[in-house]
């Protein structure tokens, strides 16, 4: 079978590598618009591999994001990539967040997390000295990578299998042709047997473009970083959260060591000028016009006003950014950071404005769309190819 894969991002590359791997196909041609791999999502992320903790028993994030974390240690020891289990605390602050903190630990005993427990203050200070709460969920086994290096690691076993990478080759259309999928670049059509969608932040119109559904579409949101200098990274040992609200998707403002040793303080999260607006005064006209056209995001944005404005003031404001890491390590100043990063996360929201959490996966026997893979996507990339392939081969 003569396969592609649209999208050089950790997903694509370790579903291009396993079609070859497990035999499924013989040739398969992996699509990425950019000159390098690993250039949006995957390369603007902090490095975690997630545990599975926050994850509801069952789910596709669940079983996918435990299968995923030991594919990558399997990788990282293979290809001697970094990776380090420097472990994670979620830190309530006050009685009122204990309920959903043992929520979440029973969620993570359910997936099969190691070594997860709860601790006191007293322990929380032992394990990170400069954080406080009255109680944490502790899991030692939380690691950190460097995805890009993954993604490429990925990309060096494809291309020993025979693959081929063709960089800097916008995919423009996918056909139904009866008899294969016709993949259109700006060089021409090609014919394939399959098809594989995994475009990130343009998945949605990629999968359009094949007549897949309208929704989910994708809603970009940015989320802005600091890094805590060299003279005060001390402040941190590991990965410290805060407990989520479960009516929000994102995590908030948390303090994460990456793996070449600096410490990240943040992201917030706001609706992003356009799906690769990476700088705070980026915007595509086309990006925002989709979000703006949809009644969906109005409802969205009408019933999360609270979170709006507290996300607001953290783009407004330095103070506020650094307040909210400061709820969790106070001994954090002002003085203590320098501007970071910025990334976007590409949500999937549902024609109604609810978002859409779980990993979503359509399409047909020879066309398949990875329409939203958020966090854990790309800790769990390698079992979503697994997932992919074997759903394709029955």
């Amino acid at each position: 079978m003569r396969a592609a894969v649209v999208g050089g991002g950790i997903i694509g590359v370790a579903v291009a590598r396993e079609l070859l791997q497990s035999g499924s196909a013989t040739e398969v041609v992996l699509y990425e618009k950019e000159n390098e791999l690993a250039q949006h999502q995957t390369g603007h992320n902090s490095g975690v591999v997630h545990a599975g903790l926050y994850y509801e028993p069952g789910s596709l994030k669940a079983r996918l994001c435990r299968r995923g974390v030991s594919l990558l240690q399997d990788l990282a020891q293979r290809q001697n990539l970094p990776f380090d289990e420097c472990g994670k605390v979620v830190v309530a602050r006050d009685g009122s967040e204990l309920g959903r903190l043992a929520t979440i630990l029973e969620r993570a005993r359910a997936n099969g997390v190691p070594g997860v427990r709860m601790i006191d203050g007293g322990e929380l200070a032992r394990i990170e000295p400069h954080a406080r709460g009255i109680a944490a969920l502790y899991s030692p086994t939380t690691a950190i990578t460097d995805y890009k290096a993954v993604t490429l690691g990925l990309a060096r076993e494809f291309e020993e299998l025979g693959g081929e990478v063709r960089l800097g080759l916008p995919v423009t259309a996918l056909a139904d042709k009866g008899s294969g999928v016709g993949v259109g670049t700006s060089s021409g059509s090609e014919n394939y047997e399959l098809v594989v969608n995994c475009a990130g932040l343009q998945s949605d119109r990629v999968a359009r473009t094949a007549g897949d559904e309208n929704f989910p579409r994708v809603v970009p949101f940015f989320g802005s970083y600091f890094l805590l200098k060299d003279t005060s990274r001390h402040l941190v040992n590991g990965l410290i959260y805060p407990v989520p609200d479960p009516r929000y998707p994102f995590l908030g403002v948390h303090l994460t060591k990456r793996i070449d040793g600096e410490i990240m303080v943040g992201p917030n999260a706001f609706l992003a000028g356009g799906r690769e607006a990476y700088a705070p005064w980026q915007l595509s006209p086309k990006d925002l016009a989709q979000t703006l056209s949809m009644p969906g995001f109005w409802r969205f944005a009408a019933g999360n006003i609270p979170a709006a404005i507290r996300e607001g003031r953290t783009v407004l404001s330095k103070r506020s950014f650094i307040g909210a890491a400061r709820d969790y390590v106070p001994d954090l100043t002002l003085g203590d950071v320098r501007p970071g990063s910025r990334g976007i996360r590409a949500q999937a929201m549902n024609g109604d404005g609810s978002l859409v959490d779980d990993f979503v996966i359509t399409g047909s026997a020879r066309m398949v769309h990875v329409r939203n893979a958020p966090s854990p996507g790309a800790t769990s990339s390698m079992a979503i190819a697994e997932h992919i392939v074997r759903e394709i081969t029955g």
